[in-house]
């Protein structure tokens, strides 16, 4: 990793038990040339900072170690109600595409 992908990472997901609303995620801080450590955020963490203009991207480890880049995170707003998604189709649920669990 050289060039810097977003201002945050989006490593892994927590999704509530019916799959639908994301209650957390492991963040991590685009260093440029490093990947910074997880820390987690709520939902309603990475809407606010989406709302105050900072990009976010996933990312996954690759088999060589190296982390990847994903695809961008974006607000998906249905009926009123707020989504972080990677694509922007009109299901109404969180989506970030297959992040590994924690």
């Amino acid at each position: 990793m050289t060039d810097k992908w977003a201002d945050y990472l989006i490593s892994a997901v927590r999704y509530n038990a019916a799959e639908t609303h994301i209650e957390k995620v492991q963040v991590r801080l685009d260093n440029g040339d490093s990947v910074g450590p997880p820390s987690e955020w709520t939902r309603s963490e990475v809407i606010t900072r989406l709302e105050a203009g900072y990009s976010f991207v996933t990312i996954v480890l690759g088999s060589n170690d190296k982390w990847l880049k994903g695809a961008t995170v974006r607000i998906v707003v249905i009926h009123g109600e707020k989504f972080i998604r990677t694509d922007a189709d009109r299901t109404k649920e969180d989506n970030l595409g297959n992040l590994p669990r924690f």
